[in-house]
């Protein structure tokens, strides 16, 4: 069992590595963006008044607020760093919904567009710096990790971190370079998908059928969202997409970019699903060992089908977290729940929950029946045979 295994993974792994050496841009030029947004430079704000919407050379920045000439304030900045640490700039941001409220003692990022560095117009005031809180809830959730999960906590902390070096060293310039957005997405969950399982489980039987199980599911996914996404005519030209086309300056194939988000969306869900399943299976053949395969699958079957219902909820949640603004946005418009669900905007979004969740039911038969074969064929590990003595 364990060298067919070993044939059924070997395409798979043999595709996802040739996928990555074909897909890489060798020798591209890095990409850059087509509008600039200036280099980073840091700051603290040292004062907040409120004033009028004019700059020094007469320029409007804002209109009024009603009923007042002052809408917006006048935020002086002590720079940090960049070409000149220690320069006090005066910036004016109109009060708007869409602006931040900064208040004395915020450190803030400007981007420096060149020119004079005492200039404040050479200066953009974008946002707050969130360094030290995020890195603060990375350390608390890698000791949560740890705390749990000790060894196999460390190696899952080392999975997560390969996966973000899979995404930005091949993912991620591929497909500003142009290539296929769902091959390049589909290669690189491949990879991910063998680097973590692998790296958290170990070398075993057990995490072979979650890994062929996901790999299997994932093509499920992959296939039904270009069908659907065809057939809906889902373009993928969302406000997003349509920034990262302008920046790029020139044209990216937008809906392979929509089924490229549902194939990395679903891979973290699957993983669960898949492992889940097959260590299900291993634990009730451990627990009795004459469970025979229809036994042993229909037993871990009904664990799944918890599992698929908290699962898909799961991922219906995160799908609608992520497009809350937008679902509050076509609420307001008033024109009805027909036409709201059937906007690009919703639709690609129904198109992402339906077609990874059909991936997540699949991945519980699929993978339990994978699993109820192997173990069955394996000694469990810790378990008495039927022919063992039993002393005591």
């Amino acid at each position: 069992m364990r060298r067919l295994l070993a044939a059924l993974l070997a395409p798979f792994a043999a595709a996802m590595v040739v996928g990555v050496v074909v897909l890489y841009p060798w020798g591209a030029p890095e990409p850059t963006s087509a509008t600039p947004s200036g280099t980073p430079v840091h700051g603290v704000v040292t004062g907040v008044t409120a004033g009028p919407c004019l700059s020094p050379g007469g320029v409007r920045v804002g209109e009024p607020a009603p009923g007042t000439d002052e809408a917006c304030r006048h935020v002086e900045v002590r720079l940090t760093d960049g070409a000149a640490p220690g320069t006090t700039l005066r910036k004016i941001v109109p009060v708007e919904p869409s602006t931040p409220r900064f208040t004395v003692g915020d450190e803030v990022v400007l981007s420096y567009f060149g020119a004079d560095p005492a200039n404040p117009d050479s200066y953009q005031l974008n946002d707050f710096q969130r360094g030290l809180p995020l890195a603060a809830l990375a350390v608390l959730f890698a000791a949560a990790v740890l705390a749990l999960g000790r060894w196999r906590g460390l190696m899952a902390l080392v999975a997560l971190g390969l996966s973000f070096v899979v995404l930005v060293l091949f993912v991620f310039p591929a497909i500003l370079a142009g290539e296929n957005p769902l091959l390049v997405a589909i290669a690189g969950a491949g990879v991910i998908m063998f680097v973590a399982l692998y790296s958290t489980h170990g070398l075993s039987a057990r995490t072979s059928v979650a890994v062929l199980g996901t790999m299997v599911s994932l093509t499920l996914i992959g296939g039904i969202s270009a069908l659907f996404s065809a057939t809906a005519a889902l373009t993928g030209l969302d406000e997003d997409t349509a920034t990262l086309i302008a920046a790029l300056g020139h044209g990216v194939d937008s809906r392979g970019l929509l089924l490229a988000g549902v194939v990395i969306g679903a891979l973290g869900v699957l993983d669960d699903v898949t492992v889940t399943q097959a260590s299900a299976v291993w634990e009730l053949r451990r627990a009795n060992p004459a469970l025979r395969w229809r036994e042993l699958y229909g037993a871990a079957l009904r664990i799944g089908r918890d599992h698929v219902g908290s699962a898909v909820n799961t991922l219906v949640m995160a799908y609608a977290g992520a497009a809350l603004p937008v679902l509050l946005l076509a609420t307001l418009s008033g024109v009805g729940l027909s036409t709201v669900l059937t906007s690009q905007d919703i639709a690609q979004e129904i198109v992402r929950t339906l077609a990874g969740s059909i991936g997540i039911i699949a991945a519980v038969p699929i993978t339990t029946l994978l699993a109820a074969l192997v173990a069955t064929r394996e000694e469990p590990d810790g378990a008495l045979s039927p022919a063992s003595p039993r002393t005591g």
